[in-house]
């Protein structure tokens, strides 16, 4: 079954609005398991590609209780303590490249 232009432009939609699938959903009136099966469909016929990575700089540390989130285009999310090894990190972007 091929997606609906609807569909697609929700999609995109979501890829570019920086929000979670939940959040984007309540906010567009969708159901969350309508939306995740559709994206799930989507993400089966379009080639994987890795998730693209940002430069950025370090502007100042962050106390520990803070933490570090990256969020790719595609929608995933990583979260890590703002205490984590920067070896380690850099090691985990360069897996991810």
């Amino acid at each position: 079954m091929a997606l609906s232009k609807q569909w697609l432009d929700h999609i995109e939609a979501w890829q570019g609005s920086g929000l979670t699938q939940s959040a984007y959903c309540r906010q567009q009136g969708l159901n969350t398991h309508t939306f995740a099966a559709r994206l799930s469909e989507y993400r089966k016929r379009r080639p994987s590609s890795p998730p693209a990575l940002i430069p950025m700089q370090v502007q100042s540390l962050a106390p520990p209780t803070e933490r570090l989130v990256l969020q790719g285009s595609q929608g995933y999310r990583l979260e890590l303590p703002s205490t984590v090894d920067a070896a380690w990190l850099a090691a985990l972007l360069r897996c991810l490249a």
